[in-house]
């Protein structure tokens, strides 16, 4: 009899190791320390140096979404905060954050200055920067934070922390949360918390912790199954088997929960596989979709599930669609049923069909241990981060990016496995942001260089400007205007003292006045000519009318003199305020541009400094991603030779039975 083929890889896990966020894998404890505490402290360097070139020129822009107890819409009450959130919802990340940081520095937030400090909290750890971010939000605690802020600060550090895989500091970032948090986060919050449980072991709680959010309808779903599969790690079977067989029925219209039903399915059809209940498992893993993807787990175990019943024919049904043509060759179940399809053959009686497919499995498992040779050649040579970068493009570096569209590579099936992982994920997304920062330091590095020529053009246009200024101003004394104002001044308070009309008169007015005291001297001189006397009687009316006019005038005539005199003092004020400003500029303007000078020269020199210190890490950091990727595809290539080792000890105890029949056929 031949041995069934056992499966190197095991059977499904029951646990989806990120259900509840919708992601899987953990991040690896075994990631170089070195590489993660230099690319810490080059992250925090990079920020501190761009956010100090950026004060060179910042810009400010528009609204906000304040995440308070409701969501409830306010206006931001300082304009470069609004800058950083609009950032930030353009998925400027970077950008946001050193900016920000600028804006704190010339304390243009303190009317959002809790808010922005949990916001760069947040940034810095999308990053990776836990310990930073935890000490801001420490800190805003210490100065009395309003609760609202405070617990959100202390939710992200938990999330992050999880996704990160630290677990125990994840946990007391928790334990420190005391209120509830506004809308959906609180329920993710709980969903936090029983994920945290579970990566403890502790199913049972995570169980009773899960059981309050289960009735959600917003994310109910996801609540269930995590329930169910903490019910099944816990020891209730019967109540873990109930709720994901609920979830396993339910008409669902999303794709997502489509996915998760059938992730549901085939969970309860493992877990039915290693109780032995193998009609049942066939009930459950029916279900899944043919389009899913998780079908061709499925399928593999609808077949086992037929062969335990001792019905190989119905196990080669699902297992000959594996093996058709139709799905991926490289895929682990389609694999292992190459070797299912040989034993039931076998079961059947049917042995030389079981060698052929055996030795037909043996070729198809080298072709692929080839490709995957294939595949780690053209990782290690790079075009696989490469690729992924091309393919997915972005301005900006962030925690929220995603792969999603896989690079043109000879088999790139392969990489399922390998993006899959979460471990890949962060340490690609590390590598990522490195590129970005060399990208952006040598962006930075030209622009000093325009700076540099900013100043240059500066300095000369203050060189050229200077003695033209020196000479306009040794044409204009202002103590002489002031000199010559304080006459004016003088001969108006006379004026007023005298109620002298004539001296507050217009030009006109004046040269009337002046007219008919020459006039009036002429006929004084004429003797007492009677043509000459009545001359003169309208000369007085004459120049009575103009002393009454002039009278008239005078309180009008006063007032502006005055305002304009007001103007006067307004005008010589300016001029003093520009001397003075020319003066200060002549004994300051020098300093400032060598300070100017000094500042780009200390940026540049850090700059210089960093980049060849980003430039190894990043390649530090690449040869890591790439060995992730290598080290997946190795143990896939490990589950081929277990593969190829059984196929060819099945191949043996074919041909020792063959031998067997020959020998008792020629004894008789």
């Amino acid at each position: 009899m031949v041995s069934p083929p056992t499966r190197p890889g095991g059977r499904l896990p029951l646990l989806p190791r990120r259900g509840s966020f919708r992601a899987t894998g953990t991040t690896p404890a075994d990631q170089p320390s070195r590489i993660r505490g230099v690319r810490l402290n080059v992250l925090r360097s990079v920020a501190a140096v761009v956010a100090s070139c950026s004060m060179l020129a910042v810009g400010a822009a528009a609204a906000d979404v304040k995440p308070g107890d409701a969501y409830k819409l306010r206006p931001v009450l300082d304009p470069h905060y609004g800058d950083t959130l609009f950032r930030f919802y353009q998925d400027q990340y970077f950008s946001a954050i050193t900016n920000l940081m600028v804006s704190q520095h010339f304390n243009r937030v303190s009317q959002h200055a809790d808010e922005a400090e949990v916001l760069r909290g947040g940034m810095l750890l999308s990053y990776g920067m836990h310990h930073e971010a935890g000490r801001i939000f420490a800190q805003l605690i210490e100065k009395g934070a309003p609760p609202p802020v405070r617990d959100r600060a202390w939710y992200y550090l938990a999330k992050i922390r999880y996704q990160r895989g630290f677990i125990a500091e994840a946990d007391e970032a928790m334990a420190r949360i005391e209120g509830a948090l506004p809308g959906p986060m609180q329920e993710d919050r709980v969903l936090l918390q029983a994920q945290l449980l579970m990566a403890k072991a502790d199913y049972a709680g995570a169980a009773a912790v899960l059981e309050t959010l289960a009735k959600s309808s917003d994310v109910g779903a996801y609540a269930r199954y995590n329930l169910g599969i903490a019910w099944l790690r816990s020891g209730d079977a019967e109540r873990g088997v109930k709720m994901l067989d609920e979830i396993g029925k339910t008409p669902v219209a999303s794709e997502d929960l489509k996915s998760l039903r059938d992730k549901a399915n085939v969970a309860l059809g493992f877990a039915a596989l290693q109780d032995e209940k193998p009609e049942a498992a066939r009930g459950y893993l029916e279900r899944v979709r043919l389009s899913s993807m998780l079908a061709n787990k499925a399928l593999l175990g609808f077949g086992w599930a037929s062969s335990a019943l001792a019905e190989h024919k119905k196990a080669l049904v699902p297992w000959h669609e594996l093996t058709g043509g139709q799905r991926d060759s490289g895929d682990a179940a389609v694999l292992e049923a190459r070797l299912a399809v040989a034993y039931a053959n076998a079961e059947l009686g049917a042995f030389g069909q079981s060698l052929e497919s055996y030795q037909a499995a043996i070729g198809a498992y080298e072709r692929e241990h080839v490709a995957l040779n294939e595949s780690i050649g053209s990782i290690r040579a790079g075009k696989l981060l490469q690729g992924l970068l091309d393919r997915n493009p972005g301005e900006e570096m962030g925690w929220f990016w995603t792969i999603r569209e896989l690079p043109e590579l000879p088999h790139a099936s392969h990489l399922t496995q390998v993006l899959a992982q979460h471990e890949f994920q962060e340490a690609f997304k590390n590598w990522r942001d490195l590129r970005f920062l060399a990208k952006n330091l040598q962006g930075w590095s030209e622009t000093l260089s325009v700076y540099n020529d900013m100043l240059a053009n500066r300095r000369q246009g203050y060189a050229e400007r200077l003695p033209k200024v020196r000479q306009a101003m040794s044409q204009i004394s202002v103590d002489a205007l002031a000199k010559r104002r304080d006459e004016v001044a003088a001969e108006l308070a006379k004026a007023e003292a005298e109620l002298d009309g004539v001296a507050v008169a217009d030009e006109a007015r004046r040269a009337q006045v002046a007219r008919l005291d020459g006039i009036q001297e002429v006929l004084k001189r004429s003797g007492a000519d009677p043509e000459v006397a009545a001359a003169a009687e309208r000369v007085r009316r004459v120049a009575g009318a103009l002393v009454w006019e002039l009278t008239q005038a005078f309180p009008d005539r006063l007032w502006e003199l005055r305002k304009a005199l007001r103007t006067i003092d307004q005008q010589l004020d300016q001029a003093r305020g520009r001397d003075q400003a020319i003066a200060t500029a002549q004994r300051d303007e020098p300093a400032r541009h060598e300070q100017f000078a000094q500042r780009i020269a200390s940026l540049g020199q850090q700059i210089q400094a960093l980049i060849p210190k980003v430039a190894a890490i990043t390649s530090e950091q690449q040869g890591h991603v790439q060995e992730l990727a290598v080290a997946e595809l190795q143990r896939q290539q490990e589950r081929l030779a277990a593969y190829t080792t059984q196929a060819q000890f099945a191949v043996a105890q074919l041909y020792d039975r063959a031998a067997l029949a020959r020998s008792s056929d020629a004894s008789k």
